[in-house]
């Protein structure tokens, strides 16, 4: 799989660098308006150093981790995602914008549960994260918060990793578009 990324960047990408612009193509969502935050904070974590580009080693290095990765390496990544400030913490605009993202784009969400509970709007789910998660109360959640409330409450793990497998939800994207 793992070489077929690489085919994939190559052909698409021979400069080696990949832009924003780049990567919604490569991701096959140019004119998905939807998806347009959730690509833009994959882009972002992708980007490990800051210079709105993705090389060939921080695109490797990415999709090994998403691919590969054990779960609290997944967990550092996706809280990678959900901090879009980069300030260390994730307060609750910053998760109900991915919930939000998320909802939108993938149909899951928004269907009722087998179980017969009700299902959750974003803003319920955010609220229900914090209130589940935030041990501190401080209206934010650090990464070992972030961590500890995914290991310990299996719907907050699910609801925290609704999208840690970006490479699929790529995947499907592009089939959708060609």
């Amino acid at each position: 799989e793992l070489q077929d990324w690489y085919k994939k960047f190559v052909t698409e990408c021979p400069s080696g660098t990949l832009f924003f612009h780049e990567f919604r193509r490569f991701c096959g969502v140019l004119d998905n308006e939807e998806a347009a935050e959730y690509i833009e904070n994959l882009f972002r974590a992708f980007d490990k150093n800051g210079d709105n580009t993705i090389d060939f080693l921080e695109y490797v290095a990415a999709l090994n981790l998403v691919l590969r990765g054990n779960l609290e390496h997944k967990l550092k990544w996706t809280f990678k995602v959900y901090d879009k400030d980069g300030n260390g913490c994730i307060d609750k605009a910053e998760l109900l914008g991915i919930v939000e993202s998320i909802y939108r784009l993938k149909a899951a969400c928004r269907k009722q549960p087998d179980d017969g509970t009700p299902l959750l709007s974003p803003e319920e789910v955010v609220d229900r994260i914090f209130q589940l998660v935030d041990e501190n109360g401080d209206g934010h959640l650090s990464l070992d918060e972030f961590i500890d409330g995914a290991r310990k409450d299996k719907w907050v793990m699910k609801m925290l990793q609704m999208d840690v497998n970006p490479g699929s939800w790529i995947n499907e994207q592009r089939r959708k578009s060609a």
